[in-house]
């Protein structure tokens, strides 16, 4: 019936079988260092040189474990795979991994070792045959020690201005892909929606209807912005990475910025919420400075100044256009 599984469980295979999931994953492994490598050959060389030898690494344990299928089952490799196998650990696909960060896809390669020795341990408990079992038994430990000579290859492959230019390009990355339009729509949002939401606020002095005002700004203005990013430029050119992730951060923080100051008219009594919106404005434009001049190395008290006299000016006129 379709509704069953048609996947094997780990423990009605046979000692054949597990040896052919085990030459199959480490083909899969191998392809995927490989990947890695190719995605990170162009700005971070050494580091794809370490993946390059911890694929040879898989490729010399798929040589073995071929060898012993060899010796005791003959030349035809059944064909087992892991999604054949219930329960089995998957591996994310390359796709997903390819846009992270440097870190991550070291991490995600550390923890395809992880399991890969798990694997092997109840393999070798799954076997009778002393050579099979003695080849498992190795390999476990062999993938146990990947991590170390992982950092070993780091070591070797990498110097410390290979690691540097490669921290610096993912630092430079991470502020391109996230920082810069991130900050673009905090200030967007946090600036552009002051002179709506306080001239509501002081031509009606009704707290829900400024608050519904200012939702419908920062909503509006994050939809908004958050597609221009993305439609601006595609990443491939400028080397800004996925438009997806920068008309998200863009968008996101569009809103974030013109909530920050419609949220607090939902306090019934209209002097405490402007009070509070006003104090939440101050500490926005103070943040806005923070970032420039910590992610964007722009001098604190011009960053400030700008940012200061540009959000007082759009406030200004909101309140003498609600005024009046």
């Amino acid at each position: 019936m379709r509704f069953f599984s048609q996947r094997r469980h780990f423990r009605d295979l046979s000692e054949q079988e597990i040896i052919a999931l085990a030459i199959s994953s480490e083909e899969d492994d191998a392809r995927i260092y490989r990947s890695f490598a190719e995605m990170l050959r162009a700005d971070f060389a050494a580091t794809a040189k370490m993946f390059v030898a911890m694929a040879e690494e898989e490729d010399e344990h798929r040589r073995r474990l071929i060898d012993l299928h060899k010796s005791r089952f003959g030349e035809v490799i059944p064909l087992i795979r892991r999604e054949h196998v219930a329960g089995f650990y998957a591996r994310r696909p390359v796709w997903l991994v390819q846009n992270l960060g440097l870190e991550r896809i070291r991490a995600e390669a550390a923890r395809m070792e992880r399991d890969a020795e798990k694997f092997y341990q109840a393999a070798a408990a799954r076997t009778r045959d002393a050579a099979t079992r003695s080849l498992l038994g190795d390999l476990a430990a062999e993938e146990a020690g990947h991590q170390a000579a992982a950092q070993r290859l780091d070591d070797t492959l990498i110097d410390d201005g290979a690691r540097n230019r490669e921290e610096d390009v993912a630092k430079r990355q991470f502020i391109l892909t996230w920082v810069q339009p991130g900050l673009a729509g905090l200030m967007d949002g946090s600036v552009s929606t002051l002179a709506p939401i306080f001239a509501t606020a002081f031509a009606t002095q009704d707290t829900w209807t400024t608050f519904l005002v200012g939702l419908a700004a920062s909503v509006g203005a994050g939809i908004s912005m958050g597609f221009t990013e993305a439609a601006s430029d595609d990443g491939e050119l400028s080397g800004r990475g996925s438009p997806v992730k920068r008309g998200f951060a863009s968008g996101v923080m569009t809103t974030l910025g013109g909530l920050g100051h419609a949220l607090p008219y939902l306090i019934p009594d209209f002097w405490t919420a402007t009070s509070v919106a006003i104090f939440i404005v101050f500490v926005e434009l103070w943040a806005i400075a923070w970032i420039q001049n910590r992610f964007m190395d722009t001098p604190f008290f011009r960053a400030a100044f700008q940012v200061v006299l540009g959000g007082a000016l759009v406030f200004g006129a909101g309140v003498l256009i609600g005024s009046g």
